[in-house]
């Protein structure tokens, strides 16, 4: 008995290291990939995920599990809940499978993030009422923050006296260059999960 739980543990962590030696391959690789096909698929599910391409993800774990060894599929459906959750942005979802697989849960930041993108940009499946919603929160987003951004700059440029056609200049490059500042640190942070995710896996 003690010498199969040694197998199956074996075998588990075979899996395991599979994956990570074929982390850093093209999807066209994975996709040719035979001879650790569950692994490869369940890769390919992982980045289809973080795509937010819930059908993708879904139909990339089924050839996962389908391939996987009896004792490998638990620990396959357990990373599929997890990318489903995340390609169908549902935050609570992802967080609990997470905690199921035994590791970190996504911060209260990340969870907040996915929040707010299930409204903005809601999943197919999730109905023309949801995307007619998201539409206009984007909409009145935009107004908000154009608003506050010309509040900003005529309370700066108020000593001064600047009349109000310059304000509306200065208020479009002060978001043209808070945009660059995001998009800058955004990058960086995806680089850093990026070299972080095969020790996560």
């Amino acid at each position: 008995m003690a010498q199969r739980q040694r197998q199956v543990r074996m075998q588990q962590t075979s899996s395991i290291n599979s994956m990570q030696d074929l982390e850093h391959r093209s999807d066209e690789e994975l996709e040719k990939e035979t001879r650790h096909r569950a692994a490869a698929q369940a890769l390919l599910g992982a980045r289809a995920a973080q795509r937010y391409d819930a059908p993708k993800t879904k139909e990339h774990f089924q050839r996962a599990i389908a391939a996987a060894r009896p004792q490998e599929r638990m620990q396959i459906r357990r990373m599929a809940d997890a990318s489903i959750a995340l390609a169908e942005r549902r935050p609570d979802a992802l967080k609990a499978a997470v905690e199921r697989m035994g590791q970190e849960a996504p911060s209260g930041r990340q969870l907040f993030m996915l929040r707010v993108l299930s409204i903005v940009a809601p999943p197919k499946s999730a109905g023309t009422l949801a995307r007619v919603r998201g539409v206009l929160a984007v909409l009145a987003f935009i107004v908000v923050v154009a608003l506050l951004s010309y509040g900003i700059v005529s309370l700066v440029l108020w000593p001064v006296g600047v009349s109000s056609g310059p304000r509306v200049f200065y208020a479009f490059m002060l978001i043209v260059v808070v945009l660059i500042v995001l998009f800058v640190l955004g990058r960086r942070r995806q680089r850093k999960a990026a070299a972080a995710a095969p020790a996560r896996r």
